[in-house]
């Protein structure tokens, strides 16, 4: 059988645990992302989309428990908990907050990856050839965290990256700073609206023609941002 190919984060922070399910995922072609807390397993999910979460819930700054509830809150994202709570109890709580599978310590690589293969089936990842986004010239190319105008590829920061890519996922609709801050900077501290609008002239400088006339990212006054519907 061959797999679909997905871009999967591992939040887990056992690094021995997170390093043997990633050998296996990758194994069956798939791009996967590994994170050590639940913090850092948030930012990265707002930040790169993945198409399923492996998500440990014994994990520190933010337990897998709550990492799941805000996610499921925010998206259709597939996840998939791991835990080494084996009571029925502990296995229907975790399905009642929006966990779409559950599997409990010691993992059998094998079946972990069975059950991604049918998750990942049952959200429909793989119906679509392409995981790029475009814009006119303006490409955005998920799987590969790359940005290209034209054809050829721009250099972006991590942020820079995430703002462009949430933009163009919906032309046309705006999102305000707020959104933006919580969407591609999760739980970082001290991130103002002004952070945003930085972040959003250095954008403009690497993939506008002309950044005074911006023909992708404009600015909705008094509201926010949106990406340009062409």
């Amino acid at each position: 059988m061959v797999a679909v190919t997905a871009r999967i984060l591992i939040a887990d922070d056992d690094p021995k645990h997170a390093q043997l399910i990633r050998l296996y995922l990758e194994r069956e072609g798939h791009q996967v992302l590994t994170v050590g807390d639940g913090r850092a397993a948030l930012e990265v999910a707002r930040a790169r989309r993945p198409d399923l979460v492996v998500l440990d819930v014994m994990m520190p700054l933010v337990d897998g428990l709550d990492v799941c509830r805000i996610l499921r809150a925010e998206s259709s994202i597939a996840i998939l908990l791991v835990t080494a709570r084996a009571s029925e109890n502990d296995m229907l709580l975790g399905l009642d907050i929006g966990a779409d599978d559950y599997l409990t310590k010691p993992v059998s690589p094998r079946e972990l990856t069975a059950r991604v293969r049918a998750l990942l089936r049952r959200a429909g990842v793989g119906d679509t050839p392409s995981s790029v986004l475009r814009v006119g010239e303006l490409e955005v190319d998920a799987g590969r965290f790359e940005v290209r105008v034209g054809g050829i590829p721009v250099s972006l920061t991590a942020k820079e990256f995430g703002i462009v890519e949430l933009l163009a996922r919906e032309p046309g609709r705006v999102f305000t700073r707020g959104q933006i801050i919580d969407k591609t900077f999760g739980f970082e501290q001290d991130v103002s609206e002004r952070t945003v609008d930085a972040h959003v002239v250095n954008l403009r400088r690497k993939i506008e023609a002309n950044p005074a006339e911006p023909r992708y990212v404009q600015t909705v006054y008094g509201r926010g941002y949106r990406m340009a519907e062409q």
